[in-house]
């Protein structure tokens, strides 16, 4: 049942401060977006068996329908000026329980594994300057359920959660000093991509004829057309993911009802023109059949880059690389701690997590927490398992926010006028529904274990709302 929770929770924001305007907003959300899925989750798009048009209208619907979800539910900034992003309006529109699934759901699954898959591509990164070494090789395919094996990559793994500390420690020594390193960050990454552009396009009009001709060979496909895409876009969405991220930090952003809707809109606009623009970049450079080759530990952007300007080019990106997922890990870290930040303040999360530091004015207990799980998360599976989960979850919760923007306008609660209303909301919540769907369909095995993470929460939720009473 819906429950009309008007109380503004704002007040007991305890000492977090406002101290973020709109552009360090605008950088949130593109520097958490722009990680590593961009430079890598075009390959198993090719493997699938897509023509170039497809995977171009893969990553257009996939940013048209993002478009969708931040018009939809930039609308709910409306609600409160408390941090805790959908949590907060869940808790508004749903009441207590659906907030702490979906709460619970960001620690176990949506938030923490965000961490640990953009901190284990970081170092994935550095592995191509630097080769890691695995200590743990002879385990490495020793498994849990044939979905979890722990051992593989082990030292690359080890300097992954190695970042997670380094980063949350600088996090936990103030929110401006992480807001200044994520901008700063997401402006040389946003260059960078231009610059990937650039060189893939004058590569392709330099080169056309050779291009055509490698290319010209059909791919046969491995599965069917709609299944194909559909994966291919469970691909884009994780490249995508991040984009409410800046709704969490409401309690330390300057007039939060007009700049986190701003920040949202314009952090997704700007992202999806160069997320197109860079696939259409390793299209003209690379082929079908070779993208289609690489394994998990290759990064398509690398190869491109090689192509184009030798040693150089790939020395380039993985330099870039490193920047755009040292940027968005910084972004998630900052983000995520301030929900269980949240949650414990409600009384529905342990409570020294509620705790502010004497002297940084940070989360900082919440911090240590987050670190702590997405450590654990890091060991726990393969990069693209671990972001499959995590768009399955989302959109999950996606779907429940938009049909309580739909209920609180009717409701008067949400007065102001929304980009598309009703239209935009109804499409993003069929879209939603059709995502959960294929994905049960498609991947049984990573839907019920997602599932299963999200459940293990309710016991807890008795066990925290009886310590409340």
């Amino acid at each position: 049942m819906i429950k009309n929770n008007s109380s503004d929770p704002s007040l007991r924001s305890g000492a977090l401060q406002r101290v973020l305007g709109v552009t360090s907003g605008i950088m949130l959300v593109a520097g958490i977006m722009i990680g590593s899925g961009i430079f890598k989750k075009i390959a198993p798009m090719a493997a699938a068996g897509l023509s170039e048009q497809a995977i171009i209208a893969a990553w257009v619907v996939a940013g048209m329908v993002t478009m969708l979800g931040a018009f939809t539910i930039s609308g709910l900034a409306e609600l409160t000026t408390a941090s805790g992003g959908e949590y907060e309006y869940l808790r508004i529109v749903f009441g207590n329980f659906t907030a702490f699934i979906f709460g619970w759901a960001s620690f176990t699954i949506i938030g923490s594994a965000s961490i640990a898959a953009i901190a284990f591509i970081f170092t994935q990164s550095i592995h191509e300057l630097i080769p890691i070494a695995n200590p743990l090789a002879a385990w490495s395919h020793w498994s849990i359920g044939g979905l979890i094996y722990p051992f593989s990559n082990a030292g690359i793994k080890c300097i992954a959660c190695f970042m997670i500390v380094a980063l949350t420690w600088v996090n936990y020594r103030g929110t401006k000093k992480g807001a200044i390193l994520n901008n700063t960050v997401t402006y040389l990454k946003i260059i960078g991509m231009v610059w990937l552009i650039v060189i893939g396009f004058y590569f392709a009009f330099s080169r056309e004829s050779i291009h055509e001709t490698i290319v010209s060979s059909p791919l046969s496909f491995k599965t069917s057309f709609l299944g194909a895409f559909f994966a291919a876009m469970l691909s884009a969405f994780w490249a995508y993911d991040g984009w409410l991220n800046v709704s969490f930090v409401s309690g330390e952003i300057k007039n939060p009802t007009k700049n986190v809707p701003i920040a949202i809109i314009t952090g997704v606009s700007l992202v999806m023109i160069l997320y197109v623009l860079v696939n259409v970049a390793f299209m003209k450079v690379l082929p079908l059949s070779r993208l289609s080759t690489l394994t998990e530990n290759d990064i398509a952007a690398s190869v491109m880059a090689e192509m184009v300007m030798g040693s150089k080019g790939a020395l380039f990106i993985t330099v870039l690389i490193l920047l755009s997922t040292f940027g968005a890990l910084n972004g998630l870290i900052i983000t995520y701690a301030r929900l269980y930040y949240k949650m414990a303040q409600d009384g529905f999360f342990f409570k020294k997590v509620g705790s502010t530091h004497s002297l940084f004015n940070t989360p900082h207990i919440a911090l240590l927490y987050s670190m702590v799980i997405s450590c654990v998360l890091v060991f726990s599976g393969t990069f693209d398992m671990l972001t499959d989960l995590i768009v399955f979850a989302g959109f999950l919760f996606y779907a429940l926010l938009a049909f309580g923007l739909i209920y609180m306008k009717q409701k008067g609660r949400i007065k102001g006028r929304l980009i598309g209303y009703p239209v935009v909301p109804i499409l993003f919540i069929l879209f939603s529904l059709a995502l959960l769907v294929n994905t049960c369909i498609e991947q049984p095995k990573q839907t019920f274990f997602g599932v299963l993470l999200m459940l293990s929460g309710i016991p807890l939720y008795y066990f925290f709302k009886r310590s409340r009473r």
